[in-house]
């Protein structure tokens, strides 16, 4: 191929490198309202009174609205298709406060100086009520997080709002308990992941204004341009018709922003005062009141006979959504669905899981969407199962692990149709140097350096659900514009969709301008989450440009008077087979702007029926010091099967960047709150991430299969890339000192004690 599998330089990288001002602050106006909102000291509490006379005085004041200013209508901030899974359990502003740092006022005024002074000077006065803390009580509490009878789900997950449940729901194949009781081995053990913060470089924010027609204007740094126009129109109570959404360039999300955390406050403020208005959270905003990962406990029993073969496995998950429903019911699904099917030869599986309210901030997505969680799980169920059989854990995996034509247990009774699996292991197991460092090497000096392994899969797109479409114009001199509804967050995302265009139009990248996202004008995408975007919108683009080739095939027959079966275009110029005779796409793209009644443009969309899972294998070696438990991560091995790569560079930077993140996860990342539901964790001083000093060496290869429903045989990379590191950092700690750990993250105080309790 020309363009596609090639390391294309980004369409925006230039911009990029020379710091043009293209991200939405940058796009405010300097005269706009400055928003910010009044928070809760309370994890729960009622509002009896709010009293604004003293910040309304603050001059430059313009506005402060109130719970009594809002319509008491409710929403989901969840960016998700319609009807939303996630429950309508949030008012704009609520009389009952549900977590420390929910919002109680919106404060709008001319500077930051006036809104500041004006927000020390509202007086609440609270009734506080005793918070629901601990996500294991949640369920059938008398203590409830949603008692109001407005509350309502619209789609059946089992969410019950009386009995503090968002989700519940039971699957499975077979006969569980009897294939568990047949079993020569059954291992029941329990894993721990907290809440995670996805810590982009750019906090949440929105600027909104009215158009000259009165619309809704907002320009936001959001995954789901589409879907907040949805939320928007419902939590304000207005048509869609009168809301506009523009997405610049996004400073990262990792599905922090596939939640509508901002936008409806300044919209608010615009709606009610007609001037524009600007929100942008601080950082320690974007920590206390955000979108984290869902806090999981997670069940795993395992049953394998003596040779080794899995034959059982039970899963049960609860998860801890928070104060409101955003991704509840959908990301602890994914638990189970995406790690349950990594094991080919089970007889039998059940997944039962509860998704349930508590007084903390309310998650949401985060990269992995809920695989992470469980495929920490179930990757350290399994390396302990292989401690308990004595066997190798790559062994192991080799003997139970799905292969290509196997249909996957627990994922909706689909074919692994492209499977590299096997030959990741052996790839990962050879850059490692496995069978010669596995378990461990004494280092000397107290150094001890051990090896872990895990695998994992995701998913392409949400199945027989995301839809995307994109738009090809012919213009004056031939050149392409490509519109697409994909929200590029600094993925690549617009990069691979014009690779695919430039390959399928045999035209340079050059050629193609790519636009987006703008709901006026952009064919509509779900948007960027589910990793849905090289495989769905990338579809899209295949059927768009095939539509195209035969309209300017067409096209070019009309002008040279013969018959379209007759041509045949080369990407430059269309060609008459039977005379020699051609013309340029250059002057086709000029002739069609003067007398022409055939526009040169094509929209197609793409759903598709199944979600074709990538696979990874990650081998992590740590070296950890005996008399501290300090843990040193060295090297990182990963193999990753994502069918065809479409671009290598931002592939391998995507996997690069994935596992640093769960090497976070792993390592360093943890939300703490104290016995009154303050969140800790506020900034970067508290919640320490890793830097390059922190990851060791991160070494990425891939071994491609072809996924024939695919995009030129590719399938997603965008959320595997986070799931090995942690149950292969636990793995690793596990073979070199013997401390086996189920909670995240690891800490040197875990590996001391454990090494300590050892020794008694």
């Amino acid at each position: 191929m020309r363009v596609v599998n090639q390391p294309v330089p980004k369409v925006d990288s230039r911009a990029l490198v020379e710091g043009q001002p293209v991200y939405t602050d940058d796009l405010a106006p300097a005269d706009c309202l400055i928003v910010k909102l009044l928070r809760s000291p309370h994890a729960h509490a009622l509002i009896q009174d709010i009293n604004l006379t003293r910040a309304l005085a603050v001059p430059g004041i313009e506005c402060i609205l109130t719970y009594e200013d809002c319509p008491d209508k409710r929403f989901t901030m969840a960016g998700q298709s319609y009807p939303e899974p996630s429950p309508y359990d949030r008012l704009i502003l609520d009389q009952r406060v549900r977590f420390v740092g929910d919002a109680v006022a919106i404060v709008a005024g001319t500077g930051k100086e006036a809104v500041n002074k004006a927000m020390k000077l509202i007086k609440v006065k609270y009734e506080v009520l005793e918070p629901l803390l601990d996500f294991r009580k949640a369920k059938d509490n008398a203590i409830l997080v949603h008692p109001e009878d407005n509350w309502k789900s619209l789609f059946p997950v089992g969410a019950d709002n009386k009995r503090n449940l968002c989700a519940h729901e039971e699957d499975g194949q077979g006969d569980i308990e009897s294939v568990l009781v047949s079993c020569d081995y059954v291992l029941d053990r329990t894993y721990h992941t907290k809440a995670n913060q996805q810590a982009m470089m750019e906090t949440f924010r929105t600027y909104t204004h009215l158009d000259t027609y009165g619309r809704l204007n907002v320009v936001s740094s959001t995954q789901i341009p589409f879907h907040v126009r949805r939320i928007l129109a419902t939590a304000l109570d207005i048509p869609k018709s009168k809301v506009r959404v523009i997405k610049p360039r996004i400073g990262g999300g990792f599905g922090a922003k596939q939640t509508a955390v901002t936008e409806v406050y300044p919209a608010l403020v615009t709606w009610k005062t007609g001037k524009p208005a600007k929100l942008v959270y601080t950082r320690e905003e974007s920590f206390i009141a955000s979108s984290p990962r869902h806090e999981m406990e997670i069940r795993v029993r395992l049953g394998a006979d003596k040779n080794g073969i899995i034959k059982g496995i039970d899963v049960y998950t609860l998860s801890n959504t928070g104060a409101f429903g955003e991704h509840g019911p959908t990301t602890v699904g994914l638990s189970g669905h995406k790690s349950i099917p990594l094991y080919g030869k089970a007889e039998a599986f059940r997944f039962i899981y509860d998704v349930v309210y508590t007084n903390v901030m309310s998650a949401g997505a985060y990269r992995g969407y809920g695989a992470t969680q469980g495929i920490f799980a179930m990757e350290s169920a399994v390396n302990e199962m292989a401690g308990i059989l004595g066997m190798d854990p790559v062994i192991l995996r080799e003997i139970n692990m799905v292969k290509e034509g196997q249909t996957m247990p627990a994922y909706y009774g689909e074919t692994a149709n492209s499977c590299a699996l096997d030959r990741c292991l052996a790839r990962a197991k050879k850059m490692i140097d496995w069978d010669n460092k596995y378990p461990y090497r004494d280092m000397g000096g107290g150094k001890i350096r051990g090896v872990g392994v895990a695998m994992a899969m995701q998913g392409s797109g949400i199945a027989a659900l995301d839809t995307a479409s994109v738009g090809i114009r012919v213009n004056d001199d031939g050149f392409y514009t490509l519109m697409v509804g994909a929200t590029d967050m600094g993925t690549g995302s617009d990069t691979i969709l014009a690779q695919m265009a430039a390959e399928c139009l045999d035209c340079d990248m050059e050629e193609i301008i790519v636009h987006g996202v703008d709901t006026d004008s952009s064919p509509y995408d779900c948007g960027s989450y589910a990793s849905s975007t090289t495989y769905v919108t990338g579809m899209a683009v295949l059927r768009t440009c095939e539509i195209l080739r035969r309209k300017i095939c067409a096209k070019g027959a009309s002008y040279m008077n013969c018959a379209p079966d007759d041509v045949e275009f080369d990407g430059e110029k269309v060609l008459n087979l039977k005379t020699g005779e051609s013309i340029s796409r250059q002057e086709i793209g000029n002739r069609v702007m003067c007398n022409n009644e055939d526009a040169l443009y094509a929209s197609e969309a793409f759903s598709s029926p199944i979600s074709p899972p990538p696979f990874m294998v990650g081998i992590a070696e740590v070296e950890i010091d005996k008399e501290t438990g300090q843990i040193e991560m060295i090297d990182y091995a990963a193999v990753v099967d994502c069918g065809t790569v479409v671009n290598p560079n931002l592939a391998r930077v995507q996997t690069e960047g994935g596992i640093a993140q769960g090497i976070g996860m792993a390592l360093f990342e943890d939300i703490v709150y104290n016995e009154k539901g303050k969140n800790y964790s506020n900034s970067f001083m508290q919640y320490k991430i890793p830097s390059r000093l922190d990851v060791g060496e991160i070494r990425v290869e891939f071994e491609s299969s072809y996924e024939p429903t695919g995009p030129f045989g590719a399938k997603s990379i965008g959320e595997i890339v986070i799931n090995t590191p942690p149950p292969a950092i636990v793995n690793a700690v596990h073979n070199a000192t013997g401390v086996l750990i189920r909670e995240l993250p690891v800490t040197a105080e875990k590996i001391y004690r454990g090494m300590k309790n050892k020794e008694k």
